[in-house]
């Protein structure tokens, strides 16, 4: 291969791959309501469609996250448009809704969100470590069904690493501030006998098995009722949570009407809890811990019943967000280490391919030229003119790089103006 062919290819290789660009899309709590945020929240088996609809359109790596807090979608692609509609196909959630309430991140600003989101900076309650088991999660998904790629993994594993490091050095999340925390907090700050008080918990993912290992640590409450539709589940859990009693999804309308509070942290797609649940006359408080929320808002149409969601308990606030505060310049110092190393790592890819090509090139033209010299000159000293062309190409090839790894460099300018001159 000659080296006009070799650069034809790399330049072209580089214009097929500059197409694209890293996106991240989503809603998030800080623009959209509890409600909102509902109609863009996607089930498991909306996730795994979306993730394969991806791969039959020949996206270049995607995944997705859907929590109580935010649904994203990160992604290649060459209009973030097209991740748009992606998510509002497998949602309730249109394009014009999204456009109103919906954060758009592009390349460096979407690494730059990722960081921050995985290490807990942009949680809803600041420092919440659950959503790097929920980020780690999502990607397992998306590798499961092949829609990764090589920069995504890298990029995760940053996040992830930096996740762990702002856990372990730092106090961001010092004390115990969650959502299942401020749910239990919720109960001891506006029940005073709430020790005496019937607590059903509906549902047991990852919300409701802390919502009862807070309510374990922090009540001394022994009438505690645990309801779960795969009742195998909390049959394994109430085994290490003796304070719990269990009881069946065919006597749920029974423990409601027994209930004077229901926690509902069920994952469902519509209501599990409606109006027909509730008897008229019955007072009792529900915190609802789903997204999309799964208790019907008409249920406050009967006096007795006071309903919170997860927006209204994140606004619970203690001593240890102070703290936390104090901790964001030391996390955003770890961030910027991570964050250093993936972009070295990105440029060194992203020029890889040119060097690779430039040296392979200048070998061909070395190799033709000791052979011509070969047959012109008598005592053609070979290994000498190995190791000084050697010596000239290891000079160019690293004086290439310089350039490469100029920030002001644009690698496929460079690729085009030496493929011209090489042509000329």
């Amino acid at each position: 291969m000659n080296l006009v062919s070799t650069f034809d290819q790399l330049f072209k290789f580089m214009q097929e791959t500059t197409k694209t660009h890293f996106y991240n899309i989503g809603v998030s709590y800080i623009k959209a309501d509890a409600k909102t945020r509902g109609k863009f929240s996607l089930s498991k088996q909306n996730q795994v469609a979306l993730l394969e609809m991806a791969k039959a359109k020949d996206f270049d790596g995607v995944f997705v996250l859907s929590t109580c807090n935010r649904t994203e979608i990160c992604g290649f692609a060459e209009h973030p448009f097209q991740l748009i509609q992606l998510l509002c196909h497998f949602s309730e959630g249109s394009v014009e809704e999204f456009a109103s309430i919906s954060n758009v991140y592009k390349n460096q600003e979407a690494v730059d969100h990722l960081f921050r989101m995985g290490t807990g900076l942009e949680s809803q309650i600041l420092g919440d470590y659950e959503i790097v088991g929920q980020l780690r999660q999502s990607f397992k998904l998306a590798k499961l069904h092949n829609t990764t790629n090589g920069y995504l993994e890298r990029l995760i594993n940053s996040v992830l690493q930096a996740s762990k490091r702002v856990k372990n050095e730092t106090k961001l999340s010092s004390g115990t501030t969650s959502v299942s925390y401020a749910a239990v907090q919720y109960i001891i700050k506006n029940l005073p006998d709430y020790n005496s008080k019937n607590i059903l918990v509906f549902g047991l993912g990852k919300m409701g098995k802390h919502t009862c290992k807070n309510l374990a640590e922090y009540t001394q409450n022994k009438s505690v009722c645990l309801i779960n539709r795969t009742e195998q589940k909390a049959t394994e859990f109430i085994k290490e949570h003796a304070m719990i009693r269990k009881s069946i999804i065919e006597n749920l309308s029974e423990e409601v009407a027994n209930a004077d509070v229901l926690i509902v942290s069920t994952g469902a797609d519509k209501p599990t809890i409606t109006k027909e649940h509730i008897a008229a006359n019955k007072k009792m408080l529900i915190l609802d811990l789903s997204m999309p929320e799964n208790v019907a808002k008409n249920v406050t149409d009967f006096d007795g019943i006071s309903l919170v969601n997860v927006d209204e308990l994140s606004k619970i606030t203690d001593e240890t967000l102070a703290v936390r505060q104090q901790e964001i310049p030391f996390a955003e110092a770890i961030i910027a280490k991570h964050k250093l190393e993936f972009n070295s790592w990105l440029n060194h890819r992203r020029f890889t391919p040119a060097i690779a090509a430039l040296k392979l090139s200048l070998e061909n033209i070395k190799n033709d030229e000791i052979n011509f010299h070969k047959k012109k000159i008598t005592g053609f000293d070979e290994h000498q003119a190995e190791i000084l062309t050697s010596r000239f190409i290891q000079k160019i090839t690293t004086q290439f790089v310089k350039h490469l790894k100029d920030d002001k460099t644009s690698v496929s300018q460079s690729l085009e103006v030496i493929n011209k001159v090489f042509q000329s």
